[in-house]
């Protein structure tokens, strides 16, 4: 059996190994794939792993041998998965794997925004606390998350636990999400449409899936809605905010920052305006991409694909 990974760099640089996998087929793994090599790599082969190279309907209908595809992610916007669908191939994605991740990084952006560490660092460093009059100097306004209001977008298991260490730091909770779920235990919490959500929040943080509904969520309208004192997060997906919006928004006042990992484009071009736009923060879509998160993925990719060959597949998202 025939198994490809036409992508496997970011997930695997070298930390990780790949001996799962090749325990299942005869396993070929390229780093990255330009578009002009994708049907060529993929021939013959009954099993494709990819994780943003796309995998078209104009390709999977040339690949006879084709029986699975599994991403090599929880967003799988980059496979048609109508297409496999209708020629009986299985699809499926890797859920859950970087959750702590996420969130980690959630509130790294966010703490950085409230307390700029590293900027206070390079300003003593620089020699700024050594020259001060007094015994304690700040460049940058200060908050406190306490008493705050962070509004979530997207109120799945990731969402979940941003609430959870968003309420450790004593903030409520206005959530927004496609299904309510039961939220009980959570005393500091409600469920809000998205213009009051918006509006009633000093955080938003998106962490909703890329769909045809939530392309271009976050766009000059919706940023209109928000407190000019309010943070930005987004630590999804990047199509879901406009980014000349964001820039013309946080150059314009209309929100206090921004805090993202993804882009609407990535790798970025150089002219994207969020790279000259006031108080933003731009991390290199890297939430997902801690060592600990990685193994998770590559231990749950081994798993989804002996599901599959043992014939009971799981995590599939063309049933």
């Amino acid at each position: 059996m025939k198994i490809v990974v036409l992508d496997g760099y970011t997930l695997n640089p070298g930390d990780l190994t790949w001996d799962g996998l090749a325990q299942l087929g005869a396993l070929t793994v390229h780093d990255r794939t330009p578009k002009d090599k994708i049907l060529e790599r993929c021939r013959g082969a009954e099993i494709v792993f990819t994780n943003k190279t796309p995998l078209r309907a104009e390709v999977i209908n040339q690949l006879p041998a084709l029986r699975y595809i599994g991403v090599l992610a929880t967003g799988y916007n980059i496979v048609d998965t109508e297409a496999a669908k209708n020629r009986g191939v299985v699809v499926s994605n890797v859920p859950g794997y970087g959750t702590a991740s996420v969130v980690q990084l959630t509130f790294a952006l966010l703490l950085e925004l409230c307390l700029r560490v590293q900027r206070h660092s390079d300003s003593v460093m620089a020699g700024k606390w050594a020259q001060s009059a007094d015994f304690c100097f700040w460049e940058y306004p200060l908050a406190e998350l306490a008493g705050k209001t962070m509004g979530i977008i997207g109120f799945g298991h990731i969402g979940g636990q941003v609430a959870d260490v968003a309420t450790a730091f004593g903030m409520n909770i206005l959530g927004h999400s496609r299904r309510r779920t039961d939220q009980a235990h959570r005393k500091n919490f409600q469920w809000a449409e998205l213009p009051d959500l918006l509006a009633q929040s000093d955080v938003v943080s998106i962490h909703c899936p890329l769909l045809p509904e939530t392309q271009g969520l976050i766009n000059q309208e919706s940023l209109g809605q928000m407190k000019r004192s309010a943070f930005l997060l987004n630590t999804s997906r990047g199509p879901i905010v406009v980014d000349e919006d964001l820039a013309d928004a946080l150059n314009n006042g209309v929100i206090a920052g921004a805090g993202i990992d993804v882009l609407s484009a990535e790798p970025p071009p150089p002219d994207n305006p969020l790279f000259k736009a006031k108080n933003c923060l731009i991390t290199p879509h890297i939430a997902w991409a801690t060592k600990e998160a990685r193994a998770r993925l590559m231990a749950i990719t081994v798993a989804n694909l002996s599901a599959f060959l043992a014939g009971s597949p799981v995590h599939v998202v063309n049933p």
